[in-house]
């Protein structure tokens, strides 16, 4: 089925008489794009936004620094993040726009938080690009044993997503739809076949399963409350991602029914994927049996003695790298776009293809991707860790403007100044404080712990470079509205 095309952005910076309009969901909120996403896809997508590596492979090093606790810090920052969506869910039912977060940035609090926001945003999906597809040609070594150079299937998938979504939207759904149902069918693999090693009792782990070893070795808590706190970095940073439905606003062929549903899936999706996966695992393998950079899924395959476990999981893992670079070729398109729609990028961004893709912010971000590929092969060091630091604290930085955000519309809506969002955030705005206090809350365990504490060095080094840029592109421009408040 052709997709329905809407009606295109006229281009202009956004002043004080667009900030009035479409305010309604749907209403002139494609800009150019192509409501291409059904029901079906966004649903998966975001299942998929909330199931990654941080799921598969880091929570093998945060169930050694917290033990069985680490599902309370899941169920925990699970609500948090359930809150950070009902607010984004709000602010897009009052106008759901493919510029999202950048653009309510720019409504609600001004034009250089919306210039921040945006830049950051594709920042992070950059570098997290630059990650997964290297992760996914290591990956790949594992059946080809290095046979293939590993620049090469980093070149293959990069180029290959990269044609996907330039053909078209639905192409780009379809794909994040297969992806995110490996990762979910995976998960749910998982479980079952933990449920019956402790009920039925089969496999080698039968003798020593039982539910029992959720507290029977040091406790719930072994490594005492201050360990579970110095996991929630890593907590949160499995969750990033879990926002892209937000992106998603502006080609989504009926944002008023398909995006709330999605958002209200969030708290049964982190009960299952997270919570109740780690609940079974943890249930049949004994937490100081799992080590940091080992996936807890290969752990407990081999715990079981199920010898095709490793080779699923990598299938699985490589799945999810390919899923999230897929994301970042969707998302840092339609960033670059809306900053240059509202004068705050090159213009040359705004260009879309006959099937409505963002050409030239698509095509930048994947060759900047590649360029971090080349970085990793000649100097896979400290150095490129330190850049792949900066995705948590740059990714955790949208979820602070969306809160703020909603703050805010929340205030001017109630006084009448806005229209009421049909899909209110419950318990906001007390809600949305306590998710800010808690981000925050991480942010400091960010600093205290060294292995994270790079990132917030590199935070003040990229303000700094947006704030100059933007000194500079407002001295060029002092007329242009996108460097006006809206009022």
């Amino acid at each position: 089925m052709t997709s329905a095309q809407v009606d295109k952005h006229d281009d202009r910076p956004a002043g004080n008489e667009a900030a009035g309009t479409a305010h309604s969901a749907g209403e002139g909120s494609g800009e150019g794009y192509q409501r291409g996403l059904g029901a079906r896809q966004i649903q998966m997508i975001a299942i998929g936004g909330a199931i990654g590596t941080g799921l598969f492979l880091g929570a093998g090093k945060a169930i050694s620094k917290a033990g069985p606790s680490l599902i309370l810090a899941y169920a925990i920052a699970g609500l948090v993040i359930f809150f950070i969506m009902r607010a984004l869910g709000e602010l897009l039912m009052y106008r759901p726009v493919s510029g999202s977060f950048s653009e309510y940035a720019r409504e609600f609090i001004g034009p250089f938080w919306g210039f921040v926001t945006g830049w950051t945003y594709w920042l992070f999906w950059v570098v997290t690009g630059i990650t997964e597809v290297t992760a996914a040609a290591q990956y790949m070594s594992f059946w080809t044993h290095g046979s293939i150079p590993q620049w090469a299937y980093a070149l293959i998938f990069t180029l290959i997503l990269y044609a996907v979504n330039l053909i078209s939207v639905k192409l780009f759904g379809e794909l994040e739809f297969w992806f995110s149902m490996v990762k979910v069918t995976a998960i749910v693999g998982m479980i079952l076949i933990c449920a019956g090693i402790l009920t039925v009792g089969f496999s080698d782990a039968a003798d020593t399963a039982t539910v029992a070893n959720l507290w029977n070795d040091g406790g719930f808590f072994p490594k005492g409350i201050g360990g579970t706190l110095m996991t929630l970095q890593i907590v949160m940073f499995a969750f990033l991602a879990v926002e892209l439905v937000g992106v998603t606003a502006g080609e989504s062929k009926d944002p008023e029914k398909t995006l709330p549903k999605a958002i209200n899936t969030v708290p049964w999706r982190i009960a299952v994927f997270y919570i109740g996966a780690l609940i079974m695992i943890l249930s049949v393998v004994p937490w100081h049996e799992f080590q940091p950079g080992v996936s807890p899924f290969v752990a407990a395959f081999q715990k079981m003695g199920l010898g095709v476990g490793a080779g699923i999981v990598n299938f699985v893992v490589l799945t999810a790298a390919l899923s999230s670079c897929n994301s970042g070729m969707y998302s840092t398109g339609r960033m670059l776009r809306d900053l240059a729609l509202n004068g705050q990028g090159p213009k040359v961004f705004t260009k879309l293809t006959k099937s409505g893709t963002p050409l030239v912010g698509t095509t930048v971000s994947a060759a900047l991707m590649l360029v971090g590929v080349w970085i990793n092969y000649v100097a896979p060091g400290k150095a490129f860790d330190y850049v792949v630091s900066f995705a948590t604290i740059s990714g955790m930085w949208a979820w602070i403007m969306i809160l703020v955000c909603q703050i805010r519309y929340r205030r001017q809506s109630d006084a009448g100044a806005l229209p009421k969002s049909s899909f209110r955030a419950p318990g906001a705005p007390y809600t949305s404080w306590f998710a800010l206090l808690f981000i925050f809350m991480v942010i400091v365990m960010m600093g205290i712990d060294k292995d994270s504490r790079v990132s917030l060095y590199c935070a003040p080094l990229w303000a700094l470079i947006l704030g100059v840029s933007y000194l500079v592109l407002k001295a060029k421009n002092p007329e242009n509205k996108a460097f006006a408040k809206r009022s």
